[in-house]
């Protein structure tokens, strides 16, 4: 027996008799119930997430276009699960770019997810004293040229990566 042959063996021993992990679709449909004890979910308020393709490239990125990600939030009253319960916040309109290339469209799949489970955004005092919808601390390249913050903008090699690393520690993979 080879050593492929071998490896498969143990690996399907290691499982019978249902003694093994969940099945993927076990563990989705626990993740979509809400039975899941690895789920988190955040304060995010209701918002919306819209995608569009754009025919131009990041810096950094030359040889492919651009997703640009919508987020949209109005105005809204706090829940229980945010600092001031009945009171007001501020809205928040923003936008988020990443390359189209497969790095890119597997992190917009993991961003799409985090927004799912309520933890791209929450509610917070913002710069100014008001309450309002504020990013939380997965980070978001909201510049899509070289003008703005250096951490807001492109080009950025390592930010495909450190995305997936923040996005993973909040279980999101």
């Amino acid at each position: 027996m080879g050593a492929g042959q071998s490896r498969d063996k143990m690996h399907c021993t290691r499982y019978m008799n249902g003694k093994g992990p969940l099945s993927v679709e076990q563990q989705m449909e626990k993740d979509l119930n809400g039975t899941s004890d690895t789920l988190k979910v955040g304060n995010q308020p209701a918002g919306q997430m819209t995608l569009q393709h754009e025919r131009r490239s990041l810096p950094g990125f030359p040889n492919h276009d651009t997703i640009k990600i919508n987020f949209t939030f109005v105005d809204g009253i706090q829940t229980e699960r945010h600092p001031r319960p009945g009171e007001k916040f501020h809205g928040l309109k923003t936008v988020a770019y990443l390359p189209q290339n497969t790095k890119g469209t597997a992190v917009v799949r993991l961003l799409e997810r985090a927004f799912q489970q309520k933890l791209l955004f929450t509610v917070a005092t913002n710069s100014t004293g008001e309450e309002a919808v504020v990013q939380a601390d997965v980070p978001l390249k909201t510049c899509g040229d070289v003008s703005g913050p250096e951490s807001l903008r492109y080009p950025d090699p390592d930010y495909l990566n450190n995305v997936v690393k923040v996005l993973k520690s909040k279980g999101i993979k």
